[in-house]
């Protein structure tokens, strides 16, 4: 049986993005977003226990041996980072893990919104970044990072499960939490995060009530709070927070997201045409008065058509993201559809050009 380095080592050559380990399968890879099983043999449950067995350290073993799943990252020197996550499943063990790469790509080279470098130069509020698991969240979160990094001397505070990309003092001085090593849980590193004299606050993710509540007061009191949560649309996220709290509590929300949300940004990875990887889609929310109204008085319905027309404060529809790479032969007219939010009428507005 492969080593787990060197199946991470044939990931990697090959350009994937995630390996699968279970008993019962060969080892598997995620290639440009689809699944593809190696020619290797199938793994029994002993198999699959040595191999990930030898990326746990022995506390690490008996925690997992209590808790049945955990999060953790790797790395191979010179080759990449991962993300892993080992679980039970059947009695037996299994895992994933996600190539980290070595260099944060800029926002440039991900071909991401330019209003993102705007956003990132905000002294205060807060930005979200969102979409399904696998979209690329915490890549385009490091992508302003960076810039931030590149651009501002500042102070970044990041708390993450796992760390994920490595950030290295620029202009900015950068400290890096992990949850489960630094720090016990997301919000016990918020609350104290105001005495760290931060800036700029990344929160990997936005997970609970007590979370999101410390996120929104910590963006109040005039940090740049930026976070994930794993929602479809700007609609979608708005909704999503205010729906965590009591119905005693919603207006309240309502009001302290009026006044702190300045950008959302959703996305999504839909395969390139010429099968060179993945690209963004995205939909771009600026916080302008009028969506603040929208916010503030409980009408997310109107916020898709507020996106629609605000397209001079740099915002953008995803149904439009996805016609302009169908129009210049980037992606597939059925990828597009199934990544559209509303596919009929996607389809209509592709009909009228």
């Amino acid at each position: 049986m492969a080593k787990i380095d060197e199946l991470l080592r044939m990931l990697v050559s090959q350009q994937g993005s995630d390996l699968h380990i279970k008993y019962g399968e060969p080892p598997i890879y995620r290639i440009h977003g689809q699944l593809v099983r190696t020619s290797l043999p199938v793994m029994t449950a002993d198999d699959t226990k040595m191999l990930l067995y030898e990326i746990l350290n022995e506390e690490r073993r008996q925690k997992f041996e209590q808790t049945h799943q955990m999060d953790l990252s790797y790395s191979i020197p010179g080759v990449s980072r991962f993300r892993v996550n080992v679980f039970k499943q059947k009695n037996a063990v299994g895992a994933v893990l996600r190539v980290i790469p070595l260099l944060v790509k800029t926002i440039d080279e991900l071909a991401l919104p330019q209003i993102m470098k705007k956003v990132s130069m905000l002294p205060r509020g807060l930005v979200l970044v969102t979409g399904p698991t696998g979209s690329g969240k915490s890549t385009s979160l490091a992508a302003m990072i960076d810039f931030i990094n590149e651009s501002r001397s500042c102070h970044i505070i990041t708390i993450e499960d796992p760390i994920e990309f490595l950030h290295r003092d620029k202009k900015a001085c950068v400290n890096q939490r992990e949850v489960g090593i630094d720090t016990h849980s997301f919000a016990g590193a918020l609350k104290h995060v105001m005495r760290q004299n931060p800036d700029i606050i990344l929160v990997g993710e936005m997970r609970d009530l007590e979370t999101i509540s410390l996120a929104i007061t910590a963006a109040e009191t005039g940090h740049l709070v930026m976070a994930t949560l794993h929602t479809a649309d700007a609609a979608q996220t708005v909704d999503r927070i205010i729906d965590v709290f009591p119905p005693a509590q919603q207006q309240q929300v309502r009001l302290q997201l009026s006044t702190t949300l300045q950008a959302i940004f959703s996305q999504t990875l839909l395969p390139r045409t010429d099968g060179k990887g993945r690209m963004v889609g995205y939909e771009v929310l600026i916080c302008t008065p009028a969506l603040r109204a929208i916010i503030r008085e409980g009408k997310t319905h109107q916020i898709y058509s507020a996106i629609q027309s605000g397209g001079k404060y740099g915002m953008v529809t995803l149904d439009s993201c996805l016609k302009d790479y169908f129009l210049k032969g980037q992606v597939t007219m059925e990828d597009a559809m199934a990544k559209s939010s509303n596919p009929i009428e996607f389809e209509r507005m592709i009909m009228k050009v």
